[in-house]
Order: structure tokens, then C-alpha cells, then sequence
């Protein structure tokens, strides 16, 4: 239909038939039926337009010999716009008549005359210049011989009834292509799709076009414009309100063709910066990109609050072979909440939140939220210095935190004004922080994340979790974050058959339900899903100056046998259990990191013995893989050993005494952190002092002699929160940390406090000691003195650093003090005073010490030449340093 337009004159239709003619027979011609066409305008009538030609022949040939390039000028357009206008009553009749009538070559030549000189609006008359005009002239050129052109007829704007169809199914892969302003036949067709609106506006300039409504929605018009403007806007009307806007369908693509090939390769490093909800300024206009990799789906629509969530009228565009859907949406900006309403291959549809939202709502809401972060970092002096010296050769004790419980309410700005201050005088050098991605269920912890590129919103938005870590590293304290790319959960609103078919999971059943949590582990083996892992291991570290990521559930990746019984897993290519496509993976995560983020650490929480876990990439091992790459790995076999070793009555100590020792033998073998975490201290298996036997006191003094032969043992060390003080009960995330122990008003607080107080001092003699980490991944920074001492339930050994200055630390683990104990020692040591005595008083324990300074006697004791005599306290540790 022909849209009914104001000002006068503004729309016509465009049908001609157009022979070449002369330039001066055109000039005169297209001058004639320009004041032609003005005083038909004048008097009301089209049809007395054609009927004056002659009598003005001759005023009109000098017209336009004089003024024909002034025809165009703005002044001219002004003063033809102001008296079109004047009459616009009589030449709106005149330009509908037109428009709608299929006419002959005279009214077309006619219809064009108008608009070629004074009676067509301000934008209409710049859209169809004076040539047209001439062009139409051809029927009074009998003379010349050359054949006509077919006529141009008009066409239908409204979309044909498979489009339709598609658009309101939400199949539709190209809706840009029929939606909006193309041009066609007779003009520039305006279609726009519109569920619930009462009527759609078009606004070109002082034009405005209200297009006919064709029904469910659809909205379309033709408007007599040569091209297709360069901008316009939409004025949708509905009950009780109208929207002016852009419209959505007039732009191009917001993503760039090597975002595509990159997506495609599987190898777009910034992924996060190509898909999810991006706000921009695209072809001038402020708005936001939507992109989805949705490959499986039929039709990908945008459902939200700036939609009602209805996403009929809101279909993405499919970019091509990449699986890629795109949409860019003018004038949403951040805060808006969205979702992807996806239709699957069996024409079903899912409503599901953006893979790559970097915002979501709080749990139990799922939506995704458009989000700019505006933080802005004062930690460049950190970053500056923090690759400075290589991790394994650095002090690094990690107190790890459960963010939401630490202490229960706190928001992440709260956090950034406690936590630091706390971790800091206790003297760990990071925090460990359990995953804060977002997650739907709180009792996971964190475990089964939905929202992997989304800092949790219980806590705050991305920029007050930004502000936490900035806070953090203005302390001088490291950011570790516990990062899970091993599984996700089944929330049909989540990754779980994205699109209808397995996307993330494993197409294989076998190899997509993990079998102990109820989860799907992701398809390694897709290029995509990796892009998507490895992206995302990066946006922490880049977008967020994460420090390190400790790697989740890393023995469940590598095998495909994990938790399966025979007949419940398929060998590998070559007949093996190791999951040859999750090796692969985390070499690429790990070699990619390492490249892109220099200081940045990767922690492998790996309870095998899986070979090369801290080896580099590019290494093969004994079995033919390269190493995994990581730069530390959680030493579990350690700590199950040194706990079954604690949890033992000191009386049968002596027949385990080979639990603690065992470590010593692979040591060396990866680079390993001394994990007491989380894992150790829920779910029955009692909290670390509640682990220790005897009564309270020796549960203390057990609790912490282990400490201090932990934080003496080579290795890094992490201690989860609440432990540091002696909790006597099991975390729970839904109360934290007892820190009512420290209350003073508690009769027992300075027992707790004690053990707080001995954490500060280990850490501070530790970071200060380089012979506690400078080598600990070198077999020469470590010597038994006494590590077959059974019997006495003591453990003997020397630690040095890089320029050969020892440590000793000496450990009793029975309930018995043990007077001029001697232990062979270096004889170039003059003498030892101790650094640290767990069982000093001021940590609650016996005060049984050794005040003074030990002087070496020219004795052979343990293949030494020399040796000194100590008094060892009752279930303690004791480190000497030379005095």
C-alpha cells in the first residue's frame, strides 16, 4: 500500500517509462512540467497540470537556461517545501490519487513532474532530482527511433505470507532482509514487525509516513524515495504510550568478519568482547550488539525488559556458516535484563540466558543483564611487579575464602574493607577465593557454575567485585580464583542443550553426564567450546586482574574412565583412558595464559599421579604427552597422608610414621601446593583440629605442630578460613567462620587466639626466611637430618636457599618432652636460635623453649660432624635459624 504521508507532495508513486532524449529537449521539458506541476498544486488539480504546456513554452525554455542548477539548491527546496505546505489539504488528495492509481505514461510524467521543482517536501524533493523528471518526458519524442523501456510498476510493500510465517514462528535466519527499508520498485518499501503496537511511523526528516497495518504485528508502507535513507526512526504507538526510535533492522552487521573467522577457527581469544551483550555506538547510534552462538537453532529472538520478554519482534540475524546470531538494538543500554528465546530443530522453543553474560541477577532470578563496567584500577604498581619473580620461587601461603560466608551479609565493597586488612596481618601472601562465577544453588559453593563469564550477583555487580580485587592488590595481596571448566549443571535455562541439540556437552551420552554430581561435562573436542573455556580463563585474569586460577575436579577431565565402571566408557584412539581432548584443552589453556597474562599462575587440583601436570607443553613425558603446562599443582597424596598420619593416637604414631615421610620421595616430581582446604573440613570429616586426637589441649598443640611442619615443608601452603584460629566445628557456607571463638568475652577466645596469633608468626618468619621457598622445586634446597626416627614420632630436616643459609625445623609428634635430643647439623653454622616454637605460650602452649642461642659441638651425629642437643616440646614444632 502507498503510505499516507504529510507534509503536501511527500509521497508519490514512482512509476515511469524512460527514454533517452536530448539534454536541451530534457531541460526544457523537465522546466515545463516543473511549473506545470507548481500550479497544479496552486489550483488543486493534477489532471490541468499537462494541459498548460504551450501557452508557457517560451518563459520556461529561458527559465531553465538560467536557473536550472539553482532547481536543487536548499533555498529553493525551502521556498517549494513552505508553499507545499501551504496547500497541503489539496495536494495530499492529489498525491494519493497518484500514488494508488496504476496510470498511464502521462500521469506518470505527471507524478514526476512535481516533485522535480516546487511542489514536493524538503526530503522527497532532494530524493528524485530533475533528470528523473526529463527522463519521463519520452512520450513527445516520436522522432526518435530507440525502443522504450518497460514501465516501472509499483510493487506490494507487505512481506509475503512465507516471511510472515517465519517471522511469527521464529525461523526466521535473514530478518534484516525483509524488515526495514529496501528499495524496490516504485520507491523504498518500510516494513517494520511489530507485536501489540497500534500504528508505526516512519520519520524521514519533516517527512513522516504512517504505514498500514497488515496485521499479527506487521507493518508496512511505500514511500517514493530513490534510495534508502541514510537514517530515520520509528514512532510505534501502543496503548497509552508511543516509542520513538531507531530502527533495529536498518543496520548492518555489528560484528566483524574476523570475529567470524576467528569464532569459527576456534581461536578468538577475546571472545567476550565479540559475543554476549555488548553496548557500542554502531553507524552513530548508541545502542547494544546482542550476539549468540546458537548453531542447532532454527531462529534466535531477543526477549527482555525493553520487550515486555516477548521476543516475536525481536529476531536475531544468522551470520553465516559460524553458528553465529547477531542483533544490534538501539538505545538498550547497561541494566537491561535480556535473554535469548532460541527455537529448536523440532521447532520448540527455550528462553535461555547468555552464555557470555558478564552480568546476571541474583539467584533465584536467571535473567542476563546488559552491563559497561566503569571501574577504573590503581593497581598498576602490582601488576607492574608481580611477574617479577617466578611463583615457584617466591613466598606464596594462600588463605583460602568462601567470599559469601567469610562473614555472612558483607557485600563485595564491605569485603574490600575487611578482608584485605585481615589477610594482611596474618601475612598470607594471596587469597584463594572459591569460585565466584555465578551460580544458581549457594549449597554447590560456587562448584556448578551457570553464568561463567559473571562475577556472582549476591555480592554485588562486576565492578564492586573489581573494586574487591583492587582493594586487594593495594594491599599486596595476590588474587587466586577457584576457576571450574570441568562441568556445568542441567538448568534448563542455562548451557544444558543450549540450542536443542548437546552444544557445550558431549553429543555421546557416555562422555556427557558426569557420574558423581549430577552435572555434564563440556565437549573438549569441539573448537567452540574450547574458544569458549580458554576466552573465559582469560577474561578473569584480563578483565578482572586475577592473579591465578586454581583449576577444578582437573582428575575428572583427564580420564575417560573417571568414576565409570567397564561398559560405562569408551578407550581413546589409541585404546587408552586418558581423555585425549581434555589434555589438549588444557595445554591450550595453560600455554594461552601463561602467553597472553605474564605473573599470572595456574594451579592444577589434580589427585592423581598424572605425569607432567607442571611440566611445560612442549615437553613429552614418559608416556608420550606433552606436559599439561600448569604452574603449581595441589599435592593431595600429601595431605590425605599427613591428616591419616594426625587423626592417629601418638602411641601408633610410630607405625605411620611413613605418611609423613612418603611425600619427600615424589617431592620434586611437579611444583605443589600443601592444600588444606575447603574439602577437608565438611561434610563428617570434622574441621582440622577437630581431625587431631586427645583432649582439647593436645588437640591444639596437635593442630599446631602441624602447621608448623607444613609451612616448613617444601611446597606452598593453603589453609582454608577458619582454621587459622582452630574452629572446633565443620564450614558451613550458610553461617561461615565461628568468630564469636575470638570474642574476648568467651572464656576460651585466647586459646583460639593463640593459634590465630602462631599463623601470623609462620607467615611473617616464612616470607622473611628464603630458605622456606626460594628452592622448592630443587631437590638440593631440602635434607633429612632424622626422617627414620619412628620410635620418637620426630621428623628432622634443613631447608636452604639459593646462597646455601639453612633452616631447621624439627617436629615431636608425641605427647612427651624430649631433653638434649641431638641432631646432626652443618658445622659452618656457629649457632641456632629458634624463629618459631609452636608450643610457646603466648600461642596457648607448655612454653617449652629453648631461649637461648644452641651452639654446635664437634660431634658426628646423623652423618654429620656436627651436632646439637634440644629440648623438644610435646606435640610441637620448632624452627631454628642461624643466629
Amino acid at each position: 500500500m502507498t503510505p499516507r504521508t504529510t507534509p503536501a507532495g511527500g509521497s508519490e508513486a514512482e512509476s515511469t517509462a524512460a527514454q533517452p532524449v536530448e539534454k536541451t529537449s530534457v531541460a526544457k521539458r523537465a522546466t515545463t512540467r516543473a511549473a506545470e506541476a507548481a500550479e497544479a498544486v496552486r489550483k488543486g488539480t493534477a489532471k490541468k497540470a499537462t494541459a498548460k504546456v504551450a501557452g508557457q513554452k517560451k518563459a520556461a525554455a529561458k527559465k531553465a537556461a538560467g536557473k536550472k542548477a539553482e532547481a536543487k539548491k536548499p533555498a529553493a527546496e525551502k521556498a517549494t517545501a513552505k508553499k507545499a505546505t501551504a496547500k497541503k489539504g489539496v495536494a495530499k488528495k492529489a498525491v494519493t490519487k497518484k500514488a494508488t492509481a496504476k496510470t498511464t505514461a502521462a500521469k506518470g510524467t505527471a507524478a514526476k513532474s512535481t516533485p522535480a521543482k516546487a511542489a514536493a517536501p524538503k526530503k522527497a524533493a532532494k530524493k528524485i532530482p530533475a533528470q528523473k523528471a526529463a527522463q519521463k518526458k519520452i512520450p513527445a519524442q516520436k522522432a526518435v527511433p530507440k525502443p522504450a523501456e518497460p514501465v516501472e510498476v509499483a510493487v506490494s510493500p507487505a512481506l509475503d505470507a512465507v516471511d510472515r510465517d517465519r517471522l511469527l514462528t521464529g525461523t526466521h535466519h535473514a530478518p534484516h532482509s525483509v524488515l526495514g527499508a529496501h528499495p524496490v520498485p516504485g520507491g523504498v518499501a518500510f516494513r517494520a514487525f511489530r507485536p501489540f503496537a497500534l500504528s508505526v511511523t516512519v520519520v524521514v526528516g519533516n517527512l513522516r509516513a504512517e504505514l498500514h497495518d497488515d496485521g499479527e504485528g506487521f507493518f508496512s508502507g511505500l514511500l517514493p524515495l530513490r534510495e534508502v535513507p541514510a537514517g530515520y526512526r520509528l514512532l510505534v504507538a501502543y496503548e497509552g504510550s508511543v516509542q520513538d526510535t531507531e530502527d533495529a533492522y536498518r543496520f548492518l552487521p555489528a560484528l566483524g568478519e574476523l570475529d567470524l573467522h576467528l569464532i569459527g577457527e576456534g581461536r578468538h581469544e577475546e571472545l567476550w568482547r565479540a559475543l554476549g551483550a555488548e553496548p557500542m555506538t554502531h553507524q552513530g547510534v548508541t545502542g547494544t550488539r546482542f550476539t549468540v552462538w546458537a548453531p542447532n537453532a532454527r531462529g534466535v529472538s531477543l526477549a527482555g525488559t525493553f520487550n515486555f520478554w516477548d521476543g516475536t519482534g525481536y529476531p536475531l540475524r544468522s551470520l553465516g556458516g559460524t553458528g553465529v546470531w547477531e542483533l544490534f538494538v538501539p538505545g538498550i543500554g547497561e541494566g537491561e535484563l535480556y535473554k535469548f528465546e532460541i527455537t529448536r530443530p523440532d521447532g520448540s522453543k527455550t528462553l535461555r540466558a547468555d552464555p557470555m553474560a558478564r552480568r546476571t541477577e541474583a539467584p533465584p532470578n536467571t535473567s542476563s543483564i546488559v552491563y559497561a563496567s566503569e571501574h577504573e584500577w590503581g593497581d598498576a604498581a602490582w601488576l607492574e611487579r608481580r611477574g617479577s619473580v617466578p611463583v615457584h620461587e617466591a613466598p606464596f601461603s594462600v588463605y583460602e575464602v568462601h567470599l559469601a560466608s567469610w562473614r555472612p551479609g558483607l557485600t563485595y565493597r564491605q569485603l574490600a574493607e575487611q578482608l584485605p586488612a585481615y589477610v594482611k596481618d596474618l601475612g598470607f601472601t594471596h587469597v584463594e577465593l572459591m569460585p565466584v562465577a555465578e551460580h544458581p544453588f549457594g549449597g554447590s559453593w560456587g562448584y556448578q557454575v551457570t553464568g561463567f563469564y559473571a562475577p556472582t550477583a549476591r555480592l554485588g555487580t562486576p565492578d564492586d567485585f573489581k573494586y574487591l580485587v583492587d582493594a586487594l592488590h593495594r594491599a599486596g595481596i595476590g588474587v587466586l580464583m577457584d576457576w571450574v571448566p570441568a562441568h556445568f549443571p542441567r538448568d534448563d535455562w542455562a548451557l544444558a542443550e543450549f540450542d536443542g541439540r548437546p552444544l557445550y556437552e558431549h553429543e555421546d551420552p557416555l562422555r556427557s553426564a558426569h557420574p558423581d554430581w549430577g552435572t555434564l561435562e563440556f565437549d573438549f573436542g569441539r573448537r567452540e567450546v574450547r574458544n569458549f573455556l580458554v576466552a573465559n580463563a582469560l577474561y578473569w585474569c584480563e578483565e578482572f586482574h586475577i592473579d591465578g586460577l586454581r583449576v577444578d575436579a582437573v582428575a575428572s577431565m583427564l580420564y575417560l574412565d573417571y568414576s565409570r565402571e567397564p561398559g560405562q566408557w569408551v578407550p581413546n584412539e589409541h585404546g587408552g583412558r586418558e581423555n585425549l581432548d581434555a589434555v589438549a584443552f588444557l595445554q591450550e589453556m595453560n600455554a594461552t595464559v601463561y602467553r597472553r597474562v605474564p605473573g599470572v599462575v595456574t594451579i592444577a587440583e589434580e589427585s592423581t599421579a598424572w605425569d607432567g601436570v607442571t611440566r611445560p607443553t612442549h615437553v613429552s613425558g614418559p608416556g608420550g604427552f606433552g606436559g599439561l603446562g600448569f604452574g603449581l599443582k595441589w599435592n593431595m597424596g600429601w595431605m590425605h597422608d599427613s591428616l591419616e598420619y594426625m587423626a592417629k593416637e601418638p602411641v601408633h604414631r610410630r607405625y605411620h610414621h611413613d605418611e609423613m615421610t612418603f611425600s619427600m620421595v615424589y617431592a620434586y616430581s611437579e611444583n605443589y601446593v600443601l592444600p588444606i582446604s575447603h574439602d577437608e573440613v565438611v561434610h563428617g570429616k570434622r574441621s582440622l583440629v577437630s581431625k587431631m586426637p586427645g583432649d582439647w589441649w593436645q588437640q591444639r598443640a596437635n593442630h599446631r605442630a602441624y602447621l608448623g611442619f607444613m609451612w616448613a615443608h617444601p611446597g606452598k601452603q593453603l589453609l582454608f578460613m577458619g582454621q587459622e584460629f582452630a574452629q572446633g566445628a565443620e564450614w558451613s557456607e550458610a553461617h561461615g567462620p565461628d568468630w564469636w571463638l575470638l570474642d574476648p568475652a568467651y572464656g576460651a577466645e585466647p586459646d583460639h587466639r593463640g593459634v590465630r596469633d602462631l599463623i601470623r608468626d609462620l607467615n611473617t618468619v616464612y616470607r622473611h626466611t628464603p630458605a622456606l621457598w626460594q628452592r622448592d622445586t630443587d631437590p638440593s634446597g631440602f635434607q633429612w637430618v632424622v626422617g627414620d626416627a619412628a620410635d620418637d614420632n620426630v621428623f628432622a630436616f634443613l631447608r636452604y636457599d639459593a646462597e646455601g643459609v639453612p633452616l631447621l625445623a624439627v617436629s615431636n609428634m608425641s605427647p612427651v618432652v624430649r631433653d638434649e635430643y641431638r641432631l646432626g647439623v652443618p658445622d659452618d653454622v656457629p649457632a641456632w636460635h629458634e624463629a618459631v616454637n609452636t608450643d610457646a605460650a603466648k600461642y596457648g602452649g607448655g612454653d617449652v623453649t629453648n631461649p637461648d642461642p644452641v651452639k654446635p659441638e664437634p660431634q658426628n651425629w646423623h652423618g654429620r660432624p656436627a651436632s646439637i642437643r634440644l629440648t623438644l616440646p610435646p606435640l610441637a614444632t620448632v624452627w631454628l635459624r642461624p643466629a
